[in-house]
């Protein structure tokens, strides 16, 4: 952990002390997208800002779950040096927006009618106080499960229905002495798979009640118990060597045979389609067994920083190119997500995203699209960082079950 913080520290002095700011003409562009699949996708948004005669300033800071771009970040702003537009999520946007430090975007979204097509769950983060403050690019989900399609064929095992069939699938693949579940040993990840557990084991009422309304008597159930020990039986089912490592390098675990399946978002599958893998053919993709007809949501949104009335054109053009259908068609089938807007067809998408297209759109109807609490849309920071702390902990063997249960509640008491 110290070891973290003084790398996080020297990265966010390098970038202050550096001569970063964006020339005219320039966007200076805060992200996390650092992995094959992800750096394909942002190439669109590039190229197609380029056509526009604006050139892309990049500031990538690596880390899955953007933890060290928060820390980069707050130093830029508090240097008085904020990037032109920074890649976010969730209660983080209303955060910074409430500071006073987004920029106003209502003049664009007006002008191209982003109301009608965006989603509400998502205004709920792109808006505040009336105010656009960031335009969402996409639309992710996190209890989604990758599998080799061949390691499955060769092993008799057909797709699981069931979180039964689920851990006997499991439970064959690592008596082959293959891997059975990709992970990596960040908290970031184990909360990622706590979110589609957590629906499976409890369903949609208790996952309302836990992670979005708080509700101490959600928070200690059963349900909540139940999901610990379904996360205890996944730990058994990783291999020994997990700890610390990056997401994209258990998908790549996946994608080479190594291992059967990963619980993760489905900014996975652009690693799949990055090494040439084809949905159905070479991989599976289906929702955590028990937690099928819900989706758990995370959208990524560029928020636009103050930073000047120079800058204001730049930023709405990199916001209208970032809202277009053309681009959230173009960016979604590479990344792996679905688009932000629901007027986009789904023409050029794969078995995959058609699936996560046809599934957002009816859970968003039902009243099944829930903001997923493993990537900062259930609650604020504080609270999300408490759960962390003690979900990554039950899984490291620290808890079992019923500690975990308590230890969860008074974390959640003490940070709300």
């Amino acid at each position: 952990m110290n070891k973290f913080i003084k790398l996080s520290l020297l990265t966010a002095a390098t970038v202050v002390g550096s001569n970063s700011m964006a020339s005219a003409g320039d966007v200076e562009v805060l992200h996390w997208w650092t992995s094959g699949g992800e750096a394909a996708a942002l190439k669109v948004l590039k190229e197609d800002l380029k056509t526009k005669g604006i050139g892309w300033k990049d500031m990538p800071v690596a880390g899955g779950g953007g933890e060290n771009a928060k820390t980069v970040l707050s130093a830029r702003v508090t240097a008085g040096n904020p990037p032109t537009a920074v890649q976010m999520l969730g209660f983080d946007i209303l955060d910074w927006a409430e500071q006073g430090e987004l920029a106003n975007l209502n003049a664009v979204a007006a002008k191209e009618g982003w109301d009608k097509v965006v989603p509400e769950a998502l205004q709920k983060f792109a808006k505040h106080d009336g105010k656009w403050i960031s335009a969402p690019v996409n639309v992710h989900s996190t209890n989604w499960v990758w599998a080799n399609k061949k390691v499955l064929d060769n092993l008799g095992i057909a797709q699981p229905k069931t979180w039964d069939e689920f851990v006997a699938a499991m439970k064959k693949v690592k008596a082959s002495g293959l891997v059975a579940l990709a992970h990596g040993g960040q908290p970031w990840q184990e909360a990622t798979m706590f979110d589609g557990v957590a629906m499976s084991a409890g369903g949609s009422d208790f996952y309302k009640s836990a992670f979005i309304d708080l509700d101490t008597k959600a928070l200690t159930s059963a349900a909540m118990k139940e999901t610990f020990e379904r996360m205890a039986v996944l730990r058994s089912y990783v291999d020994d060597n997990f700890s610390g490592r990056d997401w994209n390098l258990a998908s790549a675990m996946v994608i080479n045979g190594k291992a059967a399946f990963q619980i993760m978002g489905d900014w996975a599958k652009g690693e799949f389609l990055n090494a040439g893998k084809v949905p159905g053919k070479d991989f599976l993709c289906f929702r955590v067994p028990g937690s099928a007809g819900t989706v758990l949501f995370n959208s990524d949104q560029f928020a636009m920083f103050n930073v000047g009335a120079s800058a204001a054109k730049d930023q709405a053009e990199l916001a209208s190119s970032i809202m277009s259908p053309a681009f959230q068609s173009a960016f979604n089938v590479v990344k792996g997500s679905v688009p932000a807007r629901t007027d986009v067809p789904n023409t050029d998408f794969d078995d995959c995203g058609k699936k996560g297209m046809a599934q957002l759109a009816a859970a968003n109807k039902s009243g099944m699209l829930f903001g997923s609490m493993a990537h900062g849309h259930a609650n604020r920071a504080s609270v999300k960082n408490a759960m962390y702390d003690v979900i990554t902990a039950h899984f490291n063997g620290e808890y079992d079950a019923a500690t975990a249960v308590d230890e969860l509640a008074d974390a959640v008491s003490i940070a709300k």
